[in-house]
């Protein structure tokens, strides 16, 4: 599985229309907010910079940028992920995981030497730059700020980027690292469509410096968010009561989804409330039984003992999973 959120080998292999599956894949919000009409406008013609400023202002306010530094909008955090590596200075880049494989392969077709570790704390001399997802996929797993000030002051001795993935630092803002932006050089990538359950809208952010804002901002062009992503973004970016409401009710299904995997014989090992990381010593094995009752969930080449599960979303899906984990292997 190179993506979760695909059904189409799951239904060319098990059979089925997407209407028949239970898509546990992905670690997106099953319960999106509710987007209002649009008007015509947005559709018809380019984005203007009214609308540009008012998705900023919102951004800024909802992912606490300080003045100092610098946001830039993207179609889709994944769109950054593709540039950074053409952006940063020449050098290598040491990427902590097991993590999101798309940082990786952006920074490998991009000609650069990679350097896996375990932690920031083991930055090899070799690499000028380096990478961390947190709260890490599929994990969990949260770097500390004073991990993240050390790592970003010895990078900026060697002229090098601190990039963290902050895709899933929605579920608790006290997450986010941006506040170090104005004084060291780290790019801060915010994802909107998992919390907001909007992964078609295509919107995220790239949080830095001016200096490498600005750079960021000069090789994307203008126009790049479509006319409908802006207005959607700014409009559920100052939606504050929905999201401390959405906070409570994810970290109420993820009990709920720990439950059922537990009761199902599975160990859960990590993850955030948008997705739980469940350990089972015949994963591989479970995935394909699980797929045959058409529940699609996230299993890693890398690990055969571990399984990803997003949330039902409803509690008749629940049911559905528990049911299904019910039957023998």
């Amino acid at each position: 599985m190179k993506h979760g959120g695909d059904l189409t080998a799951a239904m060319a292999r098990h059979g089925g229309d997407a209407a028949d599956w239970l898509d546990l894949s992905t670690g997106i919000n099953p319960r999106p907010w509710p987007i209002p009409d649009i008007a015509p406008a947005a559709w018809q013609r380019l984005p203007s910079q009214a609308d540009e400023t008012a998705l900023y202002d919102a951004a800024r306010q909802a992912y606490e940028v300080p003045d100092e530094s610098g946001i830039v909008a993207a179609a889709g955090t994944q769109a950054l992920i593709q540039w950074l590596p053409h952006l940063a200075a020449p050098g290598g880049v040491a990427i902590v995981g097991p993590t999101y494989a798309e940082h990786a392969l952006a920074w490998r077709n991009a000609g650069r030497e990679l350097v896996g570790i375990a932690s920031l704390d083991d930055i090899p001399e070799q690499a000028r730059h380096a990478l961390v997802v947190s709260p890490n996929n599929p994990d969990g797993r949260i770097v500390e700020p004073e991990t993240l000030r050390r790592a970003a002051a010895q990078l900026r001795r060697r002229g090098g980027w601190l990039v963290i993935d902050e895709a899933f630092a929605d579920v608790d803002p006290s997450f986010t690292a941006a506040v170090l932006t104005p004084e060291l050089p780290i790019v801060v990538l915010r994802s909107f469509g998992k919390f907001y359950g909007l992964a078609g809208v295509r919107l995220g952010f790239a949080i830095a410096g001016e200096v490498i804002a600005r750079r960021i901002a000069l090789a994307l062009g203008p126009w790049s968010c479509s006319g409908p992503a802006l207005r959607i973004g700014a409009a559920a970016l100052r939606d504050r009561a929905w999201a401390v409401e959405t906070r409570d009710e994810l970290r109420e299904q993820a009990t709920r989804l720990d439950e059922v995997l537990c009761g199902g014989g599975l160990d859960i090992v990590g993850g955030t409330p948008l997705f739980r990381l469940a350990r089972h010593p015949e994963a591989y094995r479970l995935h394909e039984m699980l797929a045959r009752q058409r529940i699609w969930c996230r299993r890693f080449d890398w690990a055969d003992d571990l399984l990803r599960f997003g949330l039902p979303g409803e509690a008749a899906g629940l049911d559905r999973l528990a049911a299904a984990l019910a039957a023998p292997l």
